[in-house]
């Protein structure tokens, strides 16, 4: 047992150069601050004086200019490099950040919550070329797992961390721990934390390959439109995916809640044992991976798996079956995640990586700006039934589209480099 750990993770991990060492380090201190910002933002805003509707127009901006301006940021990012585009990106948003807990003008607010959303993106559309920089054949898929699995487990140690803040904030400052004084403090707190993410990201050296320019590289007419047909392939999926995540996903609390009447406190065990799970699963994926012979089986093998536990959730008449599948529809979900962005990005031209990184993102969003308002109203009307019902559907048509546009890639592609 021990020597395959060693061979499949201990030896891949040893195989990272430092700089890919570094990075995930910033992965680290970034999951854990930016969970304390999830934690608390909405509940600083309430406390504020602000209204349910205008907390719902801040949250909506981020992902609305993200969306609005990801391809132009995902060509920045080709344009201008990785890591001067991950440096922007975070120190440009922890000022965002900072200043929708300083303002108290509504208007102000809304502004640093849209500037937010675009500097996010900046980071988002950067981290899978970099990744692709920083690694190898042998160990990308790891390096894509770890990433997406120390992201959700330092979330849940965030949480842990960040929910001390505001009671020993009240009493520092001598107001109550529920108070907005305490929570603002709190959030500007762990924003100063974050960008302590810097000191690793600028010690890390952007590895130099023979496809980096300073100007993205020019393709031909047939390479362009071959890569277009190609990006519109890779983009299907995460379109379907999206939809049925956004309908869904969001009220799995409610959910839970109202089907069968859950404590608070077992949900919040519930959805921390579901972090913890989608942590551990991310990084059994790459083993998967190597044993069922390549990252899009594994996708499609995980995916299908988890369709199945998540009609288990929907109408399984006991609290333990749709307590235990939801753990292991959110663990093999999760999985596949990371091995499908790897995949993607080896399938692209390193000067087009950030563009395609965009539109993969912005295929996911995509459903996330009206989804969960029809879900709403579904929910109302007809109750969760139809909504696990059309989720199903939606995932069940992204593997079979994935599996019949990529199954042979991978195995094609190992063939011409043994040739």
């Amino acid at each position: 047992m021990f020597q395959n750990i060693n061979a499949h993770y201990i030896q891949p991990i040893r195989a990272f150069h430092r700089d890919a060492r570094l990075f995930l380090w910033m992965t680290v201190i970034s999951g854990v601050i930016f969970s304390g910002w999830q934690l608390f933002f909405n509940i600083y805003i309430l406390a504020s004086g602000f209204s349910r509707e205008f907390l719902g127009i801040v949250n909506s901006l981020p992902s609305l200019a993200g969306l609005a301006l990801g391809i132009p940021l995902g060509r920045l990012s080709d344009r201008i490099g990785r890591k001067r585009s991950l440096i922007i990106g975070i120190a440009l948003s922890s000022l965002a950040f900072l200043g929708q807990v300083t303002f108290k003008q509504p208007v102000v607010i809304a502004v640093m919550a849209g500037l937010s959303g675009v500097f996010t993106m900046l980071v988002i559309v950067s981290l899978s070329p970099i990744m692709m920089k920083l690694s190898d054949a042998g160990n990308r898929t790891l390096l894509f797992s770890l990433n997406f699995g120390l992201q959700t487990i330092a979330g849940a140690v965030g949480n842990l961390f960040a929910g001390q803040l505001p009671a020993g904030f009240g009493a520092l400052l001598n107001v109550g721990p529920a108070s907005a004084t305490a929570y603002q403090a709190a959030l500007i707190a762990t924003i100063f934390l974050g960008t302590t993410a810097l000191i690793p990201l600028r010690m890390m050296k952007e590895p130099e390959t023979p496809q980096t320019r300073t100007q993205p590289e020019a393709l031909g007419e047939r390479e362009e439109s071959s890569l277009g047909r190609l990006i519109f392939k890779l983009a299907i999926p995460n379109f379907l995916i999206g939809n049925g995540a956004a309908i869904l996903i969001p009220y799995m609390n409610v959910f839970f809640k109202d089907r069968f009447e859950i404590s608070d406190s077992l949900l919040g065990l519930l959805f921390s044992l579901s972090s913890l799970f989608v942590g551990i699963g991310s990084i059994v994926g790459p083993r998967l991976a190597t044993r069922l012979g390549g990252k899009i089986r594994t996708v499609a093998f995980t995916q299908f798996a988890s369709v199945i536990f998540m009609l288990l959730i929907g109408f399984a008449p006991s609290l333990w079956i749709a307590g235990f599948s939801f753990l292991m529809r959110g663990a093999l979900m999760n999985m596949s995640a990371p091995l499908y962005s790897a995949f993607c990005m080896e399938q692209t031209p390193e000067q087009r990586q950030g563009f395609v990184s965009s539109v993969l993102n912005i295929a996911w969003q995509i459903g996330w700006s009206v989804g969960p308002y029809i879900s709403g109203v579904v929910q109302v009307r007809y109750g969760f039934a139809p909504l696990f019902l059309t989720t199903t559907v939606l995932y069940l048509m992204a593997i079979a589209i994935t599996w019949l546009f990529f199954r042979n890639t991978e195995r094609a592609q190992a063939s011409s480099t043994v040739t």
